[in-house]
């Protein structure tokens, strides 16, 4: 059986699909050849390869692509706030050392200034400002691939725009549903499925995967801000927080350096289905700069170790 591999993507600008597409492959075989599994990355990835799919949706998003487009407030920049609070909070509880404390406070108090206006241009601004304090931390800029605070909160905006259930089109479908359309128009209708999601796209895939009827061997997620417990847990559907009845297997990866990740609170905050399967959590930890990007969890091979098994088995069948 020809196994079907779809990748999912995260928040961002407009990008070229199928070179995207190439980049997570080349990563994922590279990856593959690293845990051990140089044969089979061959086989699966330089031969005949699988049915790789990239489930593209980044053009759907109000405003993407457009110069300086973060510039005016939104009505989803205090919940957007709200979240850049909780990853900051996150990160208190255990900061690297005492200038990463101090900077983490400084866009506290940024972020949740008292007595202050809170007006919509008084959020932006606030969250404006302390995600220019965050990229003083060293590395963080390099980290997250952010080159600038409006880069950094354009492209954060993502989460609560899809979260928000609203940006209709014409028709009156919401960009949330018209997203998960694009994810579930690349899973195999009737085949298994081997799911592997980043970042936004990893709630975009679990909100999928709920409505998916054909099996999923396994669903990988990295960098997933699925644990924010305030900021997305309780906008995501459906609740309470289960894994999808079709997954037979759940892989969660996390790197202390990604900065909006809630660590291994996916595998505390998601109950197993009826099969008993429930999200596994595991730290990598990526060497240098951009440890946010997919390209760099998929070349880890504690990550692509798996999906190639998966894919192995699916092939054996």
């Amino acid at each position: 059986m020809r196994p079907r591999l779809v990748f999912v993507h995260g928040v961002g600008r407009p990008l070229d699909a199928d070179a995207k597409r190439e980049e997570w492959r080349r990563a994922l075989a590279d990856g593959a050849r690293a845990a051990g599994h140089s044969r089979s990355a061959l086989d699966l990835f330089d031969r005949p390869s699988p049915d790789i799919r990239f489930a593209y949706y980044g053009d759907l998003f109000p405003g993407n692509g457009v110069q300086g487009a973060v510039a005016r407030p939104t009505p989803e920049d205090e919940e957007l706030a709200g979240m850049l609070l909780e990853a900051v909070d996150d990160r208190l509880r255990a900061p690297e050392d005492a200038h990463e404390a101090r900077v983490l406070r400084r866009a506290r108090t940024q972020l949740a200034p008292e007595g202050e206006p809170q007006g919509a241009g008084a959020v932006l601004r606030q969250t404006l400002a302390a995600a220019n304090t965050l990229l003083s931390l060293p590395g963080l800029r390099t980290v997250g691939g952010w080159t600038s605070a409006r880069m950094m909160v354009h492209v954060l905006r993502q989460v609560r725009q899809y979260l928000a259930r609203g940006h209709a089109d014409e028709a009156g479908v919401g960009l949330d549903r018209r997203i998960r359309d694009r994810v579930a128009a690349e899973l195999d209708p009737d085949g298994p499925t081997v799911v592997v999601a980043h970042s936004l796209g990893t709630v975009v895939a679990y909100e999928t995967l709920h409505e998916h009827r054909a099996p999923v061997p396994l669903f990988v997620t990295l960098g997933s801000p699925i644990g924010m417990r305030a900021a997305v847990q309780p906008r995501m559907r459906p609740r309470p927080l289960r894994t999808p009845e079709r997954v037979g297997g759940w892989l969660d990866f996390w790197d202390r350096d990604d900065f909006v990740t809630a660590g291994p609170e996916v595998a505390r905050c998601v109950a197993p289905n009826t099969a008993s399967v429930a999200p596994v959590s595991r730290r990598v930890d990526s060497d240098g700069a951009h440890v946010h990007p997919a390209a760099k969890y998929l070349a880890q091979p504690g990550v692509a170790g798996p999906v190639v098994e998966a894919l192995s088995a699916v092939t054996a069948r």
